[in-house]
């Protein structure tokens, strides 16, 4: 269901500016009612069990799909004015996707969480990419990066970066091993290490911008 989900979303985003509104305006409210509780079941689960331990497990794939269908509501949310909750639960409760990139998960779904964060904070409503502002205008798109950057912060100032993992065994076609001779496994996975840095770096600019005294920039 999740993955059909997702794929309806993602074909509809390539139809014609027109239609794909009109399309989204009658998928997305029935999710409306039941995402949010649904994003806390699966993101609240407790990952340290034997289910999660290999990538190929299906509760692990269950994840992967849920990731991809944040991901395709992420990219609808440009198409419709005023965005619905669906479409903002990844910015109002990134403390969830936070906890879960720190637990035992396998490694390939943190770097996705990753990922998606660093999409999330590179982006910008129609209205603000066309008027090339530097600063968003957008009063819930405002709201929802301001969330995002306090979290992000406030996990930050304590030890979350710590627990974070820069490099799993690369995935060589479905394979779990290097290819022989092959020394990139002794590196940080630079992808991710990068996306990292641009979150943190977001956070802190939005925070500054948006911040009423000099004590809180600081």
């Amino acid at each position: 269901c999740l993955w059909t989900l997702a794929g309806v979303l993602r074909e509809t985003l390539k139809d014609a500016p027109g239609p794909r509104a009109g399309v989204l305006k009658k998928l997305l409210p029935p999710l409306d009612a039941v995402l949010e509780g649904f994003y806390n079941a699966i993101l609240l689960h407790h990952f340290d069990s034997h289910h999660y331990t290999s990538p190929y497990s299906e509760a692990t794939s269950n994840l992967i799909s849920f990731v991809d269908l944040l991901e395709a509501l992420l990219a609808s949310r440009i198409e419709l004015e005023l965005p619905l909750r669906c479409q903002r639960i990844l910015f109002l409760k990134v403390s969830y996707v936070l906890n879960l990139i720190s637990s035992s998960i396998p490694y390939v779904i943190k770097k996705k969480l990753i990922l998606l964060l660093k999409k999330c904070v590179l982006y910008k409503s129609r209205e603000d990419a066309k008027n090339g502002s530097l600063f968003l205008q957008t009063p819930s798109l405002c709201e929802d990066m301001l969330a995002l950057s306090n979290a992000v912060l406030q996990v930050v100032n304590l030890t979350w970066l710590n627990q974070i993992p820069l490099g799993g065994k690369c995935s060589y076609f479905g394979g779990s091993e290097a290819a022989p001779g092959d020394d990139s496994q002794g590196g940080s996975d630079q992808t991710v290490l990068r996306a990292l840095s641009l979150v943190v770096l977001k956070a802190l600019e939005f925070k500054m911008h948006n911040s009423a005294t000099e004590a809180e920039i600081k």
